[in-house]
């Protein structure tokens, strides 16, 4: 079904399908020349965005170039039989077209992160990418066919996949969703692509039982409930760690630009795509599960990234996903009708009596069970945790009040505070941006036999 068609009326949404493709040896040399065209022309245009800095630093008047201009600098540069570019016209246009806003919007984040603009870790200046070294990706614009075993690509011409479509092609065929572009990318030996889709939101009935629910996260569990449910990770890394150790060392011990080291490079790619595969399978089960089956989730809003500092604990923080687990709530929230707030990180929800409210004045890690001495309440320390979460606006009285600087566009420099900067943090709900992530289909035994069912985003 081509893309061309629907959603005509309705609030929309935006979302990601992702199918593993399964080329031929043809197939796979084509999108190995698509996605060495786009390194290519992002790096090109790397260079001149570099040499248009250069000559604003001696003129002020010079103008740093867009996309749009550098798209046409390429419309003319590749027609110069000096560059020797012949080869440009054997791959889609849209490859360098979407290679140049990627890297216009690089640029653009790292401006608005050094002028304080863009929360989170300070993005840096745009650099080249290298074979071998970068992600082999590309993005392609344009009309799209769909059917139940293949896809029709621009250029690229049609491309079996390795899992059933018909469902996809079903809302695609009666209107409810339409495909605006398709990223196609290579983890270890196998390619996949991801259609970004526009598609007329659902209407979602609320079970009658759905409640607030707070979610504590930690490394022994994965996730403790305040309804006494505790989910355990996977522990993709730690299983597969002597596996991943193993192979890394094969691989070392190969000789440079060998056949048999690119062999064990595949193998060792391989086994690190099963590790992320395994761990955001279970992350997906455990957020479409929560956001599916209550109307209000209150998790804390972790510093993830300081807490990997702890070299004793990073590796098993980074091996239970955390942040990843946050990012899938907040877009599947907004899929099923549900709300997402985020506890203020100095909440001491581990501290907290959840029965009569007192607060301890310290409870180390190595104590799992906490004793209220007020009112002799003994309960497991992250179900306590989670049933303070649950009840966290409630708890923190002054949260719908007033709300700190944490949230600002600014980065203030070491001052004293002034008397109107004191106060709680308001509940941080899911914002309404589009989601970048994908909607994979996954059946969560675990967690129940309908509960933990996700649609392909369909």
């Amino acid at each position: 079904m081509r893309s061309a068609f629907g959603p005509r009326s309705g609030d929309h949404e935006f979302q990601a399908m992702r199918f593993a493709l399964d080329p031929n040896d043809k197939q796979r040399g084509a999108l190995a020349s698509h996605s060495g065209a786009a390194r290519y022309a992002y790096n090109l245009g790397l260079e001149w965005l570099i040499e248009a800095i250069e000559r604003r630093k001696l003129d002020a008047s010079e103008s740093v170039p867009n996309a749009g201009a550098m798209h046409l600098r390429w419309n003319r540069w590749k027609r110069d039989p000096a560059n020797a570019a012949g080869w440009w016209s054997n791959n889609s246009k849209c490859v360098y077209q979407e290679a140049f806003r990627d890297l216009e919007q690089a640029f653009n984040s790292f401006v608005t992160s050094r002028r304080a603009k863009r929360r989170g870790k300070r993005f840096g200046f745009p650099r080249f990418k290298c074979k071998g070294r970068s992600r082999d990706r590309f993005r392609l614009s344009g009309f799209f066919h769909v059917d139940k075993r293949w896809v029709q690509l621009p250029t690229l011409g049609r491309i079996r996949v390795h899992e059933d479509a018909s469902k996809f092609m079903t809302h695609l065929e009666s209107g409810r969703a339409r495909i605006t572009t398709a990223t196609i990318s290579r983890q270890a030996d196998r390619w996949y692509v991801n259609f970004r889709v526009v598609r007329t939101k659902r209407a979602i009935e609320r079970p009658p039982g759905s409640a607030v629910i707070g979610v504590d996260v930690g490394i022994n569990a994965l996730a403790t409930l305040s309804s006494g449910q505790v989910v355990t990770g996977p522990r993709a890394l730690a299983v597969g760690l002597r596996k991943l150790r193993r192979l890394s060392r094969a691989h070392s011990r190969k000789r440079l630009k060998s056949r048999n080291r690119r062999r064990f490079a595949q193998r060792l790619a391989r086994c690190h795509a099963r590790i992320s595969s395994v761990r955001r399978d279970h992350l997906h089960k455990l957020s479409t599960y929560l956001a599916k089956n209550h109307g209000r989730i209150v998790i804390e809003d972790l510093n993830v990234q300081a807490m990997m500092s702890n070299r004793r604990l990073a590796r098993s923080i980074a091996d239970s996903g955390w942040g990843e687990l946050s990012a899938m709530l907040e877009y599947k929230c907004r899929w099923y009708g549900s709300t997402l707030i985020q506890a203020s990180r100095w909440f001491p929800s581990s501290k907290t009596c959840s029965s009569c409210g007192l607060i301890k004045d310290s409870l180390p890690l190595a104590v799992r069970v906490f004793d209220c001495p007020a009112c002799g309440l003994t309960l497991d320390r992250d179900v306590n945790a989670a049933k303070n979460l649950a009840k966290w606006p409630e708890v923190a009285a002054s949260a719908s009040e007033t709300q700190n600087a944490c949230r600002g566009n600014v980065r203030p420099g070491v001052r004293r505070a002034g008397p109107d900067e004191a106060g709680t943090e308001q509940p941080i709900v899911a914002s309404g941006s589009e989601p970048n992530a994908q909607a994979l289909a996954f059946t969560a035994d675990s967690l129940g036999p309908d509960e933990g069912r996700v649609a392909r985003g369909i």
